[in-house]
């Protein structure tokens, strides 16, 4: 082989060798942005070659949609510490539960205690409107609000839901950072979810909000109701939420409020199980909106009969092949019930968009409407499925 095919053969090897030593830095650093490996683009790698101009390119490459999404949602998550008063019984309050002592010494079997609670929550304008659980503010005495400035505010209870578990804040500010509230109508199951909040108080240590991810697990969850409130509806998600995260926000990549971290289900475990649960940003809105008009959500309206959960017995006598739904057992003259056509031996299946387990669902159900609404319900009788209207009407 001569000097010049030599020659030819080591520039080769070298612009290969140059081309696939580019390749490999630009995959890890993100520098090329999709242009084409030239040699202007090579001698460009010179000004990464500096330690510090590296490690911040490898640290650019790490930034992706659910950093930026933190980066921009954190400013707006609050923590909420309040000081409440609950009734405690007394050593020996179980005597005072007796009629016998309570002649004597009156209701004494228990006293009041201030509490301090935590819990999270998100400004959701920039005049220091803030949403929070109704279990974590409802109550309070006094409330603190604290920004991840460092900030600490008073905030007033503008109004509260302990049906649903929702309350409406307020602290005076101005131009105060504030998250958009999205359209849990729209979520997708498996989608990536952001749940951010005030975890075991660890807010008061940094000013910081703690972050979890994980993705949308299921949607229509109808839960049990817990001290009266009721949750129906419910977002699942296996994003980690804890002690002190009620009242945070549960959010999509988009930087969107969908959902409000309200509970978790622990199967008698000390934390996180990844069954976590959150009230869908629609309804939220809707109750936040009837607060800050009124203070409070009216539900003055009545219905006009009994009901009973379907067990094995009534589902066998009717022929149906489960347990779903709830049997009217009884009917009252002049009521809604009873002007909507309903009869005693009717089997309530659905009420508008909702089916229909138990009573302790139907009841979370009617408490989804207001007065002077008229509702659609999907009812067996006579083994024909029928549908009846029925105008919810003022209670007398």
């Amino acid at each position: 082989m001569n000097t010049l095919s030599k020659s030819l053969l080591i520039v080769i090897f070298l612009l290969v060798s140059a081309g696939v030593y580019y390749f490999a830095i630009d995959n890890n650093t993100n520098i090329n942005s999709g242009k084409d490996l030239t040699l202007e683009n090579h001698q460009q790698l010179s000004s990464y070659q500096d330690k510090q101009n590296l490690n911040d390119a490898i640290t650019g490459s790490r930034r992706n949609i659910i950093t930026e999404t933190v980066k921009k949602v954190s400013p707006a998550v609050v923590g909420i510490s309040v000081i409440e008063i609950q009734q405690v019984q007394t050593p020996f309050g179980y005597f005072f539960d007796d009629p016998f002592f309570r002649q004597f010494f009156g209701d004494r079997g228990y006293r009041s205690r201030e509490v301090k609670e935590l819990g999270s929550g998100y400004i959701i304008s920039p005049d220091g409107y803030i949403v929070t659980n109704d279990h974590v503010a409802g109550n309070a005495k006094e409330i603190k609000v604290t920004l991840t400035n460092g900030h600490v505010y008073d905030g007033e209870l503008i109004g509260s839901d302990p049906v649903s578990d929702i309350a409406l804040l307020k602290i005076d500010g101005e131009d105060l950072p504030y998250i958009v509230l999205g359209n849990s109508d729209d979520i997708i199951i498996g989608e990536w979810v952001i749940a951010l909040g005030n975890p075991f108080g660890l807010f008061e240590i940094n000013d910081q909000p703690t972050v979890t991810v994980g993705v949308i697990s299921a949607l229509g969850m109808n839960l049990e109701p817990l001290n009266d409130r009721y949750y129906l509806n419910m977002i699942q998600t296996d994003a980690a939420i804890n002690g002190g995260n009620s009242g945070g926000p549960l959010v999509n990549s988009l930087g969107e409020v969908i959902g409000m971290n309200t509970l978790i289900f622990t199967a008698g475990s000390k934390g996180n199980i990844g069954l976590g649960f959150a009230i869908p940003i629609n309804k939220v809105k809707k109750i936040v909106a009837e607060l800050k008009e009124k203070g409070k959500i009216e539900r003055d309206f009545e219905i006009g009969m009994r009901i009973q959960s379907i067990d094995e017995t009534i589902a066998k006598y009717y022929h149906l092949d489960r347990t779903r739904g709830v049997i009217i057992t009884k009917v009252y003259p002049g009521t809604p019930a009873d002007k909507a056509g309903l009869r005693e031996g009717d089997i309530i299946l659905k009420v508008e968009n909702y089916k229909i387990n138990d009573e302790n669902t139907i009841f979370g159900v009617f408490y989804e409407f207001r007065t002077g609404q008229t509702i659609t319900l999907e009812i067996l009788r006579d083994d024909e499925i029928i549908t009846k209207k029925m105008k919810l009407e003022r209670r007398r």
